[in-house]
């Protein structure tokens, strides 16, 4: 298992991951099976979508912080529960297909990383499994 290092620099954001993730596959010498992607954060989440425009990753974050607005009178008293809720929506994890010891991902998609009470120092577990 690989462990990448990130470091968000906005409360919400999504950051490409899809270089890092790429490398971790590559360094495994697996040619086919699967890789598992796993955030262990209760604020932060994964997710696969359009890499090509950045206003798409834009747009994501600024949907997911107007329909889970910061500060909105939730019971949770540590003033990030805007973050736990958006981080439900996304995901903890993905699992990616390997072909050719290459990642599968359609034309436009990359892999995004997603902050949702940052700015933080974060880990992404990569699970490389040959099949």
């Amino acid at each position: 298992m690989k462990e990448i290092s990130l470091r968000t620099d906005r409360r919400c954001q999504l950051l490409d991951v899809t270089r890092q993730v790429e490398e971790a596959v590559a360094s495994s010498g697996v040619s086919d099976g699967i890789c598992v992607l796993y955030v262990p954060h209760t604020t932060a989440g994964i997710t696969v979508n359009e890499a090509a425009d950045p206003s798409v990753a834009s747009d994501i974050s600024g949907t997911l912080s107007r329909l889970v607005p910061e500060g909105a009178g939730y019971s949770h008293t540590e003033g990030n529960a805007d973050s736990h809720i958006k981080s439900v929506l996304v995901s903890p994890s993905i699992t990616l297909v390997i072909r050719g010891g290459r990642i599968v991902l359609g034309t436009w998609q990359g892999i995004f990383f997603c902050e949702f009470d940052g700015p933080r120092n974060r880990n992404l577990l990569v699970k490389v499994v040959a099949g």
